[in-house]
């Protein structure tokens, strides 16, 4: 049996992916490449190790001796290791980090993406075992959002686009077409609470993929953490791009913004009438 690998980050996304793979009979071999990742992780993993992300030699080892041909990066690993000093980065990361030429997510994933390939190790399309959970076109929850709302999820969205086209970031939060807060190095939930609490009510969050958008990694996503970031600063509105962004434990996602009076919706470029 091909055994998959998986290098886990923060979120359940990575748990929803581990447990379709093994649904699907794949043997999964998962790393977890920083802390607080789901306890699940080392419960129904066939083998579960925990190694640093900044430990990138030790990962790739650890993949090979598990048979590992192709594997796949899903869960939060935030770009503030790079910059906080707080792990030692090994001989090879230190390496990878000095050939490129800027720290973007992208130019950081790809080089990643390339020393797997140097040992034989394929990154994976990120939804290969996900697509049920890109949703097309639509409102999930009971409220529909407002003629406002809409005009700025019309505009967050092409505010989204630009600053995805930059590699910045794939978040923006919008309150009456003004831009509150986008998306960086403090990833989606830092710039949502950042942005609702200067919107101060009734702001409106978009997250949509980048216009390049590579699905090997950094897919966009949404879940429970998201939501709550949203409503702690009394938010109204999160819109996702349709089929390219995946939306994670929308069961317990729907009855919370439900019951909060949030909208949660998919459009597109298309459906905007952009």
């Amino acid at each position: 049996m091909a055994t998959v690998g998986l290098l886990a980050g923060v979120g359940k996304l990575p748990v929803t992916f581990l447990r379709e793979a093994k649904r699907l009979g794949e043997r999964v071999a998962v790393i977890a490449v920083v802390d607080n990742t789901e306890p699940e992780l080392a419960a129904e993993a066939d083998v579960f190790y925990r190694i640093h992300v900044t430990k990138l030699d030790k990962v790739i080892r650890t993949l090979r001796a598990e048979g590992v041909t192709q594997a796949t990066m899903l869960g939060k690993v935030t770009k503030e290791i790079l910059f906080k000093g707080n792990w030692l980065p090994d001989l090879r990361a230190l390496k990878v980090l000095k050939k490129i030429h800027d720290r973007k997510d992208d130019t950081i994933m790809l080089a990643l993406v390339a020393e797997l390939a140097k040992d034989g190790i394929e990154a994976l399309d990120q939804t290969r075992y996900l697509q049920p959970l890109l949703p097309d076109v639509g409102v999930f929850t009971r409220r529909r959002p407002t003629e406002e709302e809409l005009a700025d999820i019309r505009f967050g969205f092409g505010t989204a686009k630009v600053m995805g086209a930059l590699d910045i970031g794939q978040t923006v939060v919008v309150s009456r077409r003004a831009v509150m807060a986008i998306e960086a190095i403090e990833g989606t939930d830092a710039c949502i609470v950042r942005g609702c609490e200067l919107a101060r009510k009734g702001a409106v969050v978009v997250k949509t993929a980048k216009p390049s958008q590579d699905a090997r990694f950094d897919v966009p996503t949404i879940g429970l953490q998201t939501l709550r970031s949203l409503l702690e600063h009394d938010g109204a509105v999160i819109a996702i791009e349709a089929k390219k962004t995946l939306f994670v434990e929308q069961e317990e996602v729907l009855a919370l913004a439900n019951a909060e009076g949030v909208c949660i919706c998919a459009v597109s470029e298309e459906s905007l009438g952009l």
